[in-house]
């Protein structure tokens, strides 16, 4: 993202000065503590009134609850550069805020609401980003990121999948497979736009040489690679044809990747984890293409890669460098931040482990899991204090 815009004065709380500050916040904080109740629902020792199995409850507050919550907090922070318009702020911003707090509530206390209306709940807040974002982006006449809404419609589409598929048959497969190929595409478009520009930038002023080859044929081709292989997976996960598919979806995106010249920021963590988070979405296409040809692979592998990886490196990576930037703090990587960036990529790497190892899954699991709560608590406590105070002047 490019340097914040001039911005109305505004005499509330910082936390609800600009998109990224709540939906940063809020979003980690869910993200922990989902995943901290996770095991113990999974395995019985908590129950919930969610009218979701525990498997979709999982997956459900993941994906519509911590994603949608960053990708919101992302896209209030972008426009505004897109656009040159003024961000959203105060009570509109507080409206959307508490949209997702009642999705939240109404998920959570299911079977005391009834499907429909807890589905008209959680759907809306996806509907009034989507009012929100679209309207900027179509009042700035910036046509060019109009692609990056039809996914967050995607996503919201995909939730309406899952509440409805949750009710007739008691299960969510497809909403969970179309929700995580659009925060895939999303991942795909935004980070292919970011990547290379940020370890440009960084190279060009620290570590003079070769640079980021820029957006061509080669990122089309993945693009268009991943779009083939996502629908593929969708309509027919384990026929030979997605395999192929996936296959060269997969290997499309590495070479993508090492074009952005990710092996000359090791200096760098705070650039260096965005090439590490992008690596996940080459694995989640090689190793679904693996379980597409061996069963005995399994597809937990592959699908967490993509969730506990590609989405959580990438959105933490992209968190603390928003947050950095637009509260006035340096973009480097203290300690702390480092801790944050270990944690979570060790959280990821255990959680694809538990998909390969089913005989030792569960210790895997919870290692995983203490290791994502490490993360994203970690995060709240680092850089929650940023986010509720006024913007940091140097000096």
């Amino acid at each position: 993202m490019t340097p914040i815009p001039r911005v109305a004065p505004f005499s509330g709380p910082a936390v609800l000065s600009y998109g990224f500050r709540p939906f940063f916040l809020l979003g980690a904080l869910w993200a922990g503590l989902t995943v901290l109740l996770w095991l113990p629902v999974y395995e019985g020792h908590i129950a919930l009134d969610t009218m979701f199995t525990p498997t979709d409850w999982h997956a459900h507050e993941l994906l519509f609850g911590y994603v949608a919550a960053v990708v919101t907090g992302f896209l209030l922070t972008a426009i505004p550069n897109w656009t040159g318009r003024l961000p959203l702020a105060g009570l509109p911003l507080l409206v959307l805020v508490l949209a997702w707090l009642a999705g939240r509530l109404a998920v959570a206390a299911g079977d005391l609401l009834g499907w429909g209306l807890v589905a008209l709940i959680d759907v809306s807040f996806l509907v009034l980003v989507l009012a929100a974002a679209g309207r900027e982006v179509i009042a700035g006449k910036n046509w060019r990121n109009l692609r990056v809404l039809v996914i967050v419609v995607v996503l919201a589409l995909a939730n309406v999948v899952f509440h409805v598929e949750a009710h007739l048959w008691g299960g969510a497969v497809l909403g969970r497979r179309l929700a995580l190929a659009a925060v895939v595409m999303l991942i795909v478009l935004i980070g292919g736009r970011i990547i290379p520009s940020f370890t440009r930038n960084w190279l060009v002023k620290s570590n003079p040489g070769e640079l980021p080859a820029p957006f061509g044929r080669v990122d089309a081709v993945a693009i268009a690679a991943a779009v083939l292989g996502l629908a593929a997976w969708l309509v027919a996960p384990e026929a030979p044809v997605t395999a192929v598919a996936l296959a060269a979806a997969g290997l499309a995106h590495a070479v993508r990747l090492a074009r952005w010249r990710g092996d000359r920021t090791g200096r760098d963590p705070i650039v260096l984890i965005l090439h590490l988070g992008y690596a996940f979405v080459p694995l989640g296409f090689l190793l679904l293409a693996a379980a597409a040809v061996w069963p005995a692979v399994g597809e937990a592998a592959g699908i967490h890669a993509w969730s506990v990886g590609a989405a959580g490196v990438m959105t933490l990576a992209v968190m603390t460098r928003a947050t950095r930037g637009h509260t006035g703090h340096a973009l480097e990587a203290p300690p702390a931040t480092r801790f944050i960036f270990m944690a979570v990529l060790a959280a990821a790497a255990l959680r694809i482990l538990g998909g390969l190892l089913p005989e030792v899954a569960t210790p895997l699991l919870w290692a995983a899991a203490a290791a994502w709560v490490a993360a994203f608590w970690g995060f709240c406590l680092a850089y929650g204090p940023m986010l509720v105070r006024p913007r940091h002047k140097a000096g």
